[in-house]
């Protein structure tokens, strides 16, 4: 009876071990294709959705939109706010005063470049184009301001790229949306009764074909108003052209308004030659051979060769370390039921 019960127990263990070791077996294969099927995380892939709002990616268009907050309070380029909250002030490296001083006369010409969306841009896609705004005698005394000259990418020909805010709104501030959005001269000590004048601006380069002339937006004497969309604003310069001073009114403004006109694609691509016909479109391979979806060189330009068939993302479970062992423990305890049940 003893021997029986011993046989009985030892099948009813090799039972329990057999059928343990296949749910292990069966959840382990689970796990493995868990893993081995879940795709790489892909750290040059960034769709902007965890980018400040002014700075999200954008299509169709041909070149981003340029976001600099502007100075706060305590740093070197802020100036001065209005302690009444009407105006404030960005300190700007092309502002001068004349000399000698004639008077309270002063104000700015800017010029802002937007790209097809209608956002700030600073002219990296259009490299070899410079605008120039003639002014004549009424600035001659400024250094930069006779002829105004404006060369893109400002990035790499001034100090400050965008120096003023001139459009937009923002509840914390009296003017401007908080956004740096333009490139301007500044000039201060001219008489109250003169005039400043500037002609029509002129964009030449290589590059000026991708750039429109939109028009003109001026305010003389009183204070400019940020509220206003650039775009729609701006008017020819027969209306604009100039503004004389007068007393207590001091302070006058214009913006040239330009805006990029490149060849975009609806693809949102810039357009540009990119070395073929555009037959290949939507390929993963580029015009070296290079299978751009692994990133190797197949030498033979067909698509999908890759230089290792096998990648984290199709791997198979043999693959794995322990697996072999694993399988190995549970044919050993079948072997050991199918023994005790013949016997």
């Amino acid at each position: 009876m003893r021997s029986v019960l011993s046989d009985r127990a030892q099948s009813t263990l090799a039972t329990a071990l057999f059928v343990g070791l296949v749910a292990v077996v069966f959840a382990s294969i689970v796990a493995i294709g868990a893993v081995a099927g879940a795709p790489a995380p892909d750290s040059s892939a960034d769709d902007g959705a965890s980018l400040p709002a002014a700075a999200q990616l954008q299509d169709g268009v041909s070149e981003e939109e340029y976001v600099e907050e502007v100075p706060e309070e305590g740093d070197p380029y802020f100036e001065a706010a209005a302690n009444d909250g009407s105006w404030i002030s960005y300190i700007n490296p092309r502002d001068e005063y004349r000399s000698p001083y004639l008077g309270d006369g002063s104000g700015k010409i800017c010029v802002t470049l937007l790209n097809e969306n209608g956002d700030p841009v600073v002219g990296e896609s259009v490299p070899a184009a410079t605008v120039t705004v003639p002014t004549g005698d009424s600035l001659e005394w400024h250094d930069g301001a006779d002829p105004f000259t404006v060369e893109y990418p400002l990035t790499e020909n001034y100090e400050r790229p965008l120096d003023a805010d001139q459009f937009g709104t923002n509840e914390s501030l009296p003017q401007g949306s908080g956004y740096l959005d333009s490139h301007c001269i500044e000039f201060h000590g001219l008489p109250e009764d003169g005039t400043i004048e500037y002609g029509e601006a002129q964009i030449e380069g290589e590059d000026a074909e991708d750039i429109e002339l939109v028009g003109y937006i001026q305010k003389a004497h009183d204070t400019w108003e940020t509220d206003i969309d650039p775009l729609e604003a701006a008017e020819p310069y027969e209306q604009a052209g100039g503004w004389t001073y007068y007393e207590d009114g001091s302070h006058g403004q214009a913006v040239v308004v330009l805006q990029l006109d490149g060849d975009v694609d609806e693809d949102g691509s810039d357009g540009g030659d990119d070395g073929n016909d555009g037959s290949n479109a939507g390929d993963d391979e580029d015009d070296n051979g290079t299978d751009t979806s692994t990133g190797t060189d197949d030498g033979d330009g067909d698509d999908g060769d890759t230089d290792d068939e096998t990648t984290p993302a199709t791997a198979e479970a043999d693959d794995v370390p322990g697996f072999g062992p694993l399988v190995a423990v549970v044919a050993l305890a079948s072997a050991l039921l199918a023994r005790r049940v013949a016997g």
